[in-house]
């Protein structure tokens, strides 16, 4: 099983990249709807609730972590 240490930094930097690519989804989503098909947006608001879904689940991975290494959960 991987160390506590390398699953936490493996967890954060998901967090980043997610928070990434839900920022990217909703600004292509709602702003910059116009310039995309009716089945690309479909496909936009879709992926957004799957980052999300993803984040969340990284985020509970890194409380885990934080526990497990005996760091404050916050």
């Amino acid at each position: 099983m991987l160390d506590a240490t390398i699953l936490l930094k493996a967890a954060n930097v998901t967090l980043v990249l997610l928070a990434l690519c839900f920022s990217a989804s909703v600004l292509a989503s709602y702003p910059l709807a116009s310039y995309f098909t009716l089945p690309t947006q479909v496909a936009l608001h879709i992926s957004s609730i799957v980052i999300a879904a993803l984040f969340k689940l990284s985020y509970v991975v890194r409380c885990v972590c934080q526990y497990q290494s005996g760091m404050e959960v916050k």
